[in-house]
């Protein structure tokens, strides 16, 4: 498990290798991953923005960036958290992952939360230090 808080927003996420959806013969390898992002401030917050760095094995890098989180943009209420899970495909068995969300308060402020940065490793290959 990794977390991050960033002005009381804290962000936790679990990977998981998902066997069932990868195909290492192909070059093609799954993770999903559950993120969990608590509001530990004292007001609402919406999550408008996301922008993920993806990295693999030979240090390919891919970003993503989009509107909200699963085709949502969640308002979360302060003492509450929301919770998503969504999965990247890899062409190496391991590499990494990082980003931020763009959230924005009632009064029309924004400002970036930081996503921490996790590791993507298949069980069945040697463990590389990303």
């Amino acid at each position: 498990m990794y977390q991050a808080t960033t002005n009381a927003i804290k962000v936790t996420v679990e990977p998981a290798y998902v066997v069932e959806h990868s195909s290492p013969t192909e070059g093609y390898y799954f993770w999903s991953y559950t993120v969990e992002i608590e509001n530990q401030s004292k007001e609402s917050i919406c999550l408008r923005k996301r922008h993920w760095r993806i990295t693999d094995a030979n240090g390919g890098l891919q970003e993503v960036r989009g509107q909200g989180v699963v085709g949502e943009e969640p308002t979360i209420e302060p003492g509450t958290s929301f919770t998503y899970t969504s999965g990247a495909p890899l062409t190496t068995p391991s590499g990494f992952m990082a980003g931020s969300y763009r959230m924005e308060t009632p009064s029309g402020t924004e400002f970036d939360v930081d996503i921490p940065t996790f590791s993507l490793d298949s069980p069945f290959e040697r463990q590389t230090l990303n």
